[in-house]
């Protein structure tokens, strides 16, 4: 049996309760949760999921310019009430 040793982490309050609760419902302990973390990692050679910052796609980015034109063109059609919106559509 290998030996084991301590170690020690500083997280939010909050969060560490919230994880908790989670590994719980899971039927694990903090201590269990980490451990397959770890183990996890070591298998992976990195962390084993994704970390990255939400890009949006270019369909995305390109509404959002074509959503920003629109905005300011004072030729747009604009409506007050969603009422309006749909008498437009069915015309």
């Amino acid at each position: 049996m290998s030996s084991t040793t301590n170690v020690s982490i500083r997280m939010d309050a909050d969060v560490k309760k919230q994880a908790e609760q989670l590994f719980e419902e899971l039927g694990m302990n903090m201590t269990t949760a980490l451990t397959i973390f770890v183990k996890q990692s070591l298998r992976q050679g990195g962390i084993p999921f994704d970390i990255k910052i939400s890009t949006p796609n270019a369909d995305t980015i390109a509404a959002m310019k074509e959503a920003a034109l629109i905005s300011r063109d004072p030729k747009a059609t604009t409506f007050s009430t969603v009422e309006e919106l749909f008498e437009d559509l069915d015309s």
